[in-house]
């Protein structure tokens, strides 16, 4: 990429874990740029040890979309689209160079390229209210059922516990509205709003794997039950157990209990965190393979320098 004229805009993109942070910084540092994280958890305040958030001190350019909420505070796509383009916007005006970094596939899509986002989505309603009750009496997997009996087309498109848009979905229904999959058939055709270079970083699949335990280790070494408690003894337990909230939601229930490293539960709770993480990763892997743009390398993740030469390549 080194023969390319130099961009205004970038976009470090790959599963969890693969040292996407460090190499926007290397990029960022070079080109005289500022990170856009593209991380739909690292928007929250308080949020940090569990979401792998680059510590304040440890920051060596500017970031922007961190830290932007309170827990629980609704946050979706449509509002980090307007947040990241301003931060790029101000970025360019400053005649600096944007990277946009992160794992959250639908936030760097936001951020980039023409997408319009339904209105409505945040505003409460008592149609989305009767479908939350729903969901606290059958549970994440019969609300999931409800949606795949009216429109199996678009259930086909939404996990299971990912009960926000699943009501959402439901939504669109008794609205009588286009359908959640109808919305969405036109994902993957791309309207760039910026002339960004897309860099993809990547690892062997079993290295990023042990990777990712080894990260979970350092997080639950790092502080991660004093994180959970301080929240939770802030009123944001409920945010904490919702299903994208991976690394707090499985250790909630024995933080509560005053478990520790070392409890069963708590121990049990370190391996789910590391499961779900390691699913994540794939799905990361899927939604960004779709995106011919990217330029992939391979990280050794044996090699010091392997970052400082992929930069060297992209800058």
């Amino acid at each position: 990429m080194r023969d390319q004229p130099a961009a205004r805009v970038y976009a470090v993109v790959g599963p969890t874990a693969t040292g996407k942070s460090d190499l926007a910084e290397l990029i960022a540092a070079r080109l005289g740029g500022e990170i856009v994280s593209a991380d739909s958890m690292q928007v929250y305040r308080g949020m940090d040890v569990g979401t792998a958030k680059v510590p304040a001190d440890e920051r060596h350019v500017p970031y922007h979309c961190l830290d932007m909420v309170e827990p629980g505070e609704p946050y979706s796509a449509a509002r980090y689209q307007r947040d990241a383009r301003e931060a790029i916007d101000g970025i360019l005006a400053r005649n600096g160079v944007a990277v946009v970094c992160g794992g959250t596939g639908l936030y760097v899509r936001a951020a980039l390229d023409e997408m319009d986002f339904p209105s409505g989505e945040q505003e409460a309603n008592q149609v989305r209210e009767r479908y939350q009750r729903l969901a606290e009496e059958v549970g994440a997997e019969g609300l999931h059922d409800e949606l795949r009996r009216r429109d199996p087309e678009s259930a086909q498109l939404i996990h299971p516990h990912n009960v926000r848009r699943v009501i959402r979905a439901l939504e669109l229904l008794d609205e009588g509205r286009t359908t959640y999959a109808r919305q969405h058939e036109g994902l993957w055709v791309f309207r760039p709003r910026y002339d960004a270079r897309y860099v993809g970083l990547t690892m062997d699949r079993e290295a990023l794997y042990q990777r990712i335990n080894r990260r979970v280790d350092l997080m639950v070494n790092g502080g991660l039950a004093d994180e959970i408690r301080r929240l939770v003894e802030a009123g944001f337990a409920q945010a904490l157990t919702a299903p994208q909230a991976i690394g707090y939601k499985e250790l909630v229930g024995p933080v509560m209990l005053g478990q520790g490293p070392g409890d069963p539960d708590f121990d049990a709770g370190v391996e789910q965190i590391k499961t779900a993480s390691r699913r994540y990763a794939k799905r990361q892997l899927t939604w960004f393979s779709k995106d011919s743009r990217i330029t992939w390398f391979s990280r050794d993740p044996n090699d010091r320098d392997s970052l400082a030469r992929i930069a060297d390549q992209v800058c």
